[in-house]
């Protein structure tokens, strides 16, 4: 195995960058778009759903083709370290979405660049796992970093909470007026991220510059996916697991796109609880990525994640039938649990079926994996929220997806030193 500080490093970043999907993305910027900035709640939903539907499809056709041009450079970490930059600064300059209507545009767009920036990064430093550990620890070395990940999001929106929500004295004499508490948190998931990613680039080792020059690599890259097309066959059974991928991670990505804005619309929660319910999600949600960690390792990534998805199933459906503030809460909280296990063991798994010589390429796929049908749900889900006037209807899509998900990914079979069968 790579050394301890190697591994520390890598997983810590996982800490860094979770703060911008948690407190941006999925719960605080979300919830302060739709109900400060957005003309209505269900304008607010449409627009956001939009946004992300459009970064996402940029993802899907960018990451493939970068990821094969790193492989044919060798290196990763100046991709990881350009895309987390651009990440910083957008987010950054979220600060300037004053609360009206006017500030839209100025908010989807940084938003929509964030994320774009964000997920791209994913598929460097995805891409980085097979090369710390071996095949025998990837489920514990994943599951790690998805937990560091939830803590780190954790802990930058309790420092968010008690810093700046609930407070009617902001840190560092920031005042209350024109949402600036609210707008000032952005600033701190910048910096969050910033400082905290540092140590993956001092400390954890990259692969050897292959001396290319970049549009040598950028042609050399082109046509390795050009001849990954031509060579499907071969890659069959990794197709399937990326098309049940597709699917799952497409429901997991609209929870998490919409799951504030739920919260706020349909059970009338106010920005405060639902930064609480945040905490305690990532909570439970890191808990169940550690917890799962050496069960990974023990009978399979591929039972780990069908045994989320049934979980998911069971746990999205109550949400959406309760009424009670305290059932949503408890059905939520079951969520969490294994929201994390399935995004680890995705990421093991995929590390397991990747060929070792085309490893960035193929996170690449596993990002479009994520995002080749992304701007589905959440379109989705704004449409048909305001088809039916309803939130509730609206977020019900999530839970086919997590079923078809489960569905496409059983025949996969799945390699690996400790690997167990279904």
């Amino acid at each position: 195995m790579t050394n301890r500080r190697a591994l520390i490093s890598w997983c810590l970043y996982d800490a860094a960058n979770s703060a911008f999907p948690t407190v941006v993305t999925t719960f605080v910027f979300g919830a302060y778009y739709t109900q400060a900035i957005a003309v209505t709640p269900e304008d607010g939903a449409a627009d956001w759903g939009l946004a992300v539907g459009l970064s996402a499809a940029a993802v899907a056709v960018a990451g493939p083709l970068l990821g094969a041009v790193a492989d044919q450079g060798g290196r990763r970490k100046p991709w990881l370290a350009a895309f987390t930059a651009v990440c910083v600064v957008a987010t950054a300059l979220l600060w300037f979405a004053a609360p009206n209507p006017d500030s839209a545009i100025w908010a989807l767009s940084f938003v929509a660049l964030g994320l774009f920036a964000f997920e791209l990064g994913m598929v460097f430093y995805n891409a980085m796992l097979p090369g710390l550990a071996s095949d025998a620890y990837l489920g514990r070395i994943s599951g790690w970093g998805w937990g560091c990940g939830y803590i780190g999001g954790l802990a930058c929106l309790a420092l968010s909470l008690v810093g700046f929500v609930q407070t009617d004295a902001p840190w560092f004499g920031v005042p209350i007026d024109e949402a600036m508490n609210i707008r000032a948190v952005m600033v701190l998931v910048a910096v969050w991220f910033a400082v905290l990613s540092l140590p993956l680039f001092l400390f954890t080792p990259d692969r050897r510059s292959t001396g290319l020059p970049f549009l040598a690599a950028a042609r050399a890259g082109m046509g390795q996916i050009a001849g990954t097309i031509r060579h499907a066959r071969q890659y069959a059974g990794l197709g399937r697991y990326l098309l049940a991928r597709m699917v799952y991670t497409d429901g997991l990505n609209t929870l998490f796109a919409f799951g504030g804005i739920y919260a706020a619309g349909a059970l009338g929660m106010d920005l405060a609880e639902v930064i609480q319910f945040a905490v305690a999600l990532n909570a439970t949600a890191g808990l169940g990525a550690l917890g799962f960690a050496w069960v990974d390792d023990r009978i399979g990534a591929k039972p780990v994640i069908v045994i989320s998805l049934l979980a998911l199933i069971v746990f999205s459906t109550g949400l959406l039938l309760v009424e009670s503030v305290v059932w949503f809460w408890v059905f939520g909280m079951g969520l969490g649990v294994f929201v994390g296990p399935a995004q680890a063991a995705s990421r093991s798994l995929m590390a397991r079926l990747a060929p070792r010589d085309m490893q960035t390429e193929m996170f690449g796929l596993y990002a479009l994996s994520g995002k080749a049908t992304a701007f589905a749900g959440p379109l989705l889900v704004g449409w048909v929220t305001a088809a039916s006037g309803s939130q509730r209807v609206g977020m019900a899509t999530i839970v086919v997806f997590f079923a078809i998900g489960l569905l496409l990914l059983l025949p996969v079979r799945e390699r690996g030193v400790r690997a167990g069968r279904l």
